[in-house]
């Protein structure tokens, strides 16, 4: 009994703390298969096999009902505590390449979503590519600034540099 409280602690905790959390079924995967993917979304996400019970009990816990009809079979959350692009764009990758994994439903940014929803996820550029295409455009909206600023000061000088050349001819 004690052991069941403190795995609801956990998983509980787990929800709480999570950025996202992606619910997979992986029926078939072998251990190795399992090992891989927890490998390749490590940097981003826990993925833990789950007790469904235990697992809907801490949800309710953290408020999350989204996973109420979907706890069935075997199942397997990753709990996401980075990017949750990255994470989904991995799981479709890894279920691709082992049609054994099955994204089921997630829950993102205090809502859940659907197989459709986290695979719209997925198709977004990452947190990386989005802060670069900013920081370009802050920079091209720099550049063009600067240029704007410099354009009359170069301007001027121009002027004045050929007003300074017509004095001196007319001096001569």
């Amino acid at each position: 009994m004690a052991n069941k409280e403190a795995a609801v602690a956990e998983l509980s905790n787990l929800f709480e703390s999570s950025n996202a959390v992606l619910l997979t079924e992986y029926r078939g995967l072998t251990v190795g298969q399992l090992k891989t993917l927890r490998r390749s979304i490590s940097e981003h996400a826990t993925y833990a096999v789950v007790k469904n019970t235990l697992t809907k009990i801490a949800a309710n816990n953290a408020g999350i009902t989204a996973f109420d009809d979907t706890l069935v079979g075997p199942s397997a959350i990753a709990f996401v505590h980075g990017d949750p692009v990255a994470v989904a764009k991995e799981l479709r990758a890894f279920a691709k390449a082992n049609p054994a994994l099955v994204v089921k439903n997630g829950f993102f940014d205090g809502n859940p979503l659907s197989t459709d929803d986290v695979n719209k996820l997925a198709d977004l550029e990452s947190r990386e590519v989005l802060l670069a295409k900013l920081a370009g455009a802050f920079k091209a909206s720099l550049f063009g600034a600067a240029y704007m600023f410099n354009a009359p000061v170069a301007q001027a000088a121009r002027a004045v540099d050929a007003l300074r050349a017509k004095q001196e001819s007319a001096a001569e």
